[in-house]
């Protein structure tokens, strides 16, 4: 009869003994929903959603789910641009040092900043440690050594000054000349990658051989504005031909700037930064100022 889409029901006594049941009185037959329960086992998981019960676990939230925004005022708005992995970052270093390609297709539209901040951070860092070695050197032998954190807070301001700030002329200034193609974040990545080639030059430009570190320098301010003057004048050259060769000028210039007053500031006897003259060694280290002065 379940074929007919009928069930039965059947009542028994106590002593499991149908008896002298009539079955015209005690059978009782109701409609089948098997029907029902196939259709019902079919059913797509968004009929849960209308009756209110939460998504299986297994649901997706694919469709018409919207993702939730990101406000400027919240750390998910810039967690977002130092969402990449390791391999990324060591690729995009890579890439920076020995570039092959343009750096802005390595960045396949995903520019990050925590390359760049970690980057800075890192040349900061390394900028004092040599700027303090190569003061040591020049004051050896003329009384106990101090160290001079105004090197440290000379290298913040340098180095994060430069790579936050000129992008964002340089983008601004990308604009008002009419360049689409303009990205802030790709600016930043750009000049904060470009950056990696100021660690192996801190590291080696303690020397006192004041020649040597002028090479050194060199080497490095050749290395970084060859790659910064190769991947941005595709964007530079969507302006027109007098806007775009007046940019590169102004990136070269100070570029220049940056790698002399790295060689002046921190790998020069008497460094500006720690406010002693020339020759001298600092206050704290005991200097009287009476040596001779040197250049550089």
């Amino acid at each position: 009869m379940a074929n007919a889409g009928y069930d039965a029901v059947v009542d028994v006594d106590d002593e499991g003994d149908l008896g002298h049941t009539d079955l015209q009185e005690d059978l009782e037959f109701h409609n089948s929903n098997f029907n029902e329960s196939s259709t019902r086992k079919g059913a797509p998981a968004s009929s849960a959603v209308g009756s209110g019960l939460p998504l299986p676990a297994t649901a997706g939230s694919g469709g018409g789910g919207g993702s939730s925004k990101r406000y400027l005022w919240t750390i998910a708005y810039y967690a977002q641009y130092f969402d990449v992995d390791t391999s990324s970052v060591l690729a995009r270093c890579w890439a920076a040092l020995y570039p092959r390609a343009n750096f802005l297709d390595v960045l396949e539209g995903n520019p990050d900043l925590y390359g760049p901040f970690w980057i800075a951070t890192t040349v900061v860092l390394i900028l004092f440690l040599g700027g303090t070695i190569s003061q040591y050197l020049a004051s050896e032998g003329k009384g106990p050594f101090a160290y001079d954190f105004r090197l440290l807070s000379g290298a913040a301001g340098l180095i994060y000054g430069y790579t936050l700030v000129l992008p964002v002329v340089l983008f601004g200034a990308l604009r008002y000349f009419g360049s689409e193609s303009a990205n802030l974040l790709e600016c930043w990545a750009l000049y904060g990658y470009s950056n990696l080639i100021w660690i192996p030059v801190a590291l080696i430009s303690w020397s006192p051989v004041t020649i040597l570190n002028w090479v050194f320098v060199g080497v490095g301010f050749g290395l970084s504005v060859a790659f910064l003057l190769r991947n941005l004048y595709p964007v530079l050259s969507a302006t027109d031909r007098q806007t775009s060769k007046i940019l590169l000028i102004l990136v070269v210039a100070l570029h220049a700037g940056l790698a002399i007053a790295i060689k002046v500031l921190f790998f020069a006897a008497g460094s500006p930064v720690s406010g002693g003259k020339e020759g001298d060694t600092p206050p704290a280290a005991g200097g009287d100022g009476d040596a001779p002065p040197r250049f550089f």
